[in-house]
């Protein structure tokens, strides 16, 4: 569940783990515990952070506190990423793919929650090696760092490119979406077999009850055929 930590600037938090660690001394053990936080306002900046204390709360403001002074912002093709990006941390890899609306967040708790954070909402990932949870959103912000946007390779490379992939998914993508707010998306509707539905060979079962109504009124002809000829 996140947090509002500023509502001035948007600022939620979730916590992504607790861990607990013991130290034997001589009275007996003395724990600490480390709280990793996932800080973003869900338009575009998200920032990480991790806390140490001897207390769960000021654990957790700790990270809070180091997480807002890291905010990064991501670069974004509409509600998703501009193009597919893979980031390395220690053994971690990720990689994040663009997707189009209303593919949703595809991905991990830990993941998702740092997606989610930086209000992307149409997202393609997948983890290779650890799945340590701070290794894995070290190498999502590795592969965040790694995204440019459409106009900053073009002043770069000197050159005009037309629409991108990315960006020609997510217009076909909008003819489907809701026009206005509690309207669900459009799919495509099957119309093979409709024409064959008024009845006929094409509908299920419609010949074995013609040849059993046929054979129903054959019985009933003979029987009343019989009952004639008894009476006479």
């Amino acid at each position: 569940m996140a947090e509002v930590l500023d509502e001035a600037s948007h600022l939620e938090s979730s916590t992504v783990a607790v861990s607990r660690t013991a130290a034997t001394v001589k009275g007996g053990r003395r724990f600490s515990f480390g709280a990793l936080v996932v800080v973003g306002d869900r338009r575009g900046k998200v920032g990480y952070g991790y806390g140490k204390s001897n207390e769960v709360p000021s654990a957790i403001e700790k990270a809070q506190k180091q997480a807002k002074r890291e905010l990064s912002t991501i670069p974004m093709a509409g509600r998703t990423i501009p193009h597919q990006v893979e980031g390395r941390f220690g053994s971690a890899k990720v990689r994040l793919v663009p997707a189009s609306p209303g593919t949703g967040v595809v991905a991990g708790g830990t993941v998702r929650t740092i997606l989610e954070m930086a209000g992307i909402t149409d997202c393609l990932t997948k983890c290779y090696g650890s799945t340590n949870k701070v290794n894995v959103i070290k190498a999502v912000f590795d592969g965040i760092s790694k995204l440019q946007q459409r106009e900053q390779i073009e002043e770069l490379r000197g050159l005009t490119l037309g629409a991108t992939e990315t960006e020609l998914r997510i217009e076909r993508g909008l003819r489907f979406m809701p026009k206005t707010t509690g309207q669900r998306m459009a799919a495509p509707v099957n119309t093979v077999g409709q024409e064959r539905r008024g009845g006929g060979r094409g509908r299920p079962g419609g010949g074995r009850r013609r040849a059993d109504a046929g054979q129903g009124d054959a019985q009933t002809g003979a029987v009343e055929g019989a009952s004639g000829t008894t009476e006479s």
